[in-house]
């Protein structure tokens, strides 16, 4: 059974939803988002909830199901308050820098590495070494967020890299710091 797919979703005030054709169009105060509904999940809206239902009980379908109710409640989300992500660079010499939409990232290799945002993400540095990436559209965040963390992670002994705000890492001892 699918527990997450049979969660009713709220609606927030200034959010309208319209199902035309298998895709549902989500519009709110801050862009517009469609979503794809298969045609085994059935849709109902009602005044200021929304409910997804399963045609039958076959493992694709439950599958789906789950799938189709989460990204309806992130568009939901992403049109009323949006998806922010921050990101925050340690080590000598790392920093961002903002070129048009693009941001240009030096991490100590020998080149810079450009960074261009995925269609529903928009980059912005606040100080050399923090960036914050934000939009409507969580996977598109998401996306941009880790294809910038991607450029150098994180390691565990120095702890240089670029890392999400927040994040902890486990830091290891290193050979000559344990071999007394």
């Amino acid at each position: 059974m699918s527990r997450i797919g049979l969660k009713v979703i709220n609606v927030p005030a200034g959010v309208t939803l319209t199902q035309e054709n298998g895709v549902m169009t989500v519009k709110g105060p801050k862009g517009e988002l469609k979503v794809n509904i298969p045609e085994v999940i059935t849709v109902t809206v009602d005044g200021a909830t929304v409910s997804c239902a399963r045609a039958n009980d076959e493992k694709h379908t439950k599958q789906l199901h789950g799938t189709t109710r989460a990204n309806l409640h992130n568009a939901i989300v992403g049109v009323s308050e949006g998806f922010k992500k921050e990101l925050v660079m340690v080590g000598i010499g790392f920093r961002a820098q903002m070129r048009g939409n693009n941001v240009v990232v030096k991490a100590g290799y020998s080149h810079e590495v450009t960074i261009v945002p995925d269609a529903g993400a928009k980059i912005s540095c606040t100080s050399d070494t923090e960036m914050v990436v934000e939009g409507i559209d969580k996977q598109a965040v998401g996306q941009t967020a880790a294809r910038i963390r991607a450029i150098r992670e994180p390691e565990p002994y120095n702890g240089k890299g670029i890392m999400y705000k927040g994040e902890h890492i486990i830091r290891k001892e290193g050979k000559r710091a344990g071999a007394k």
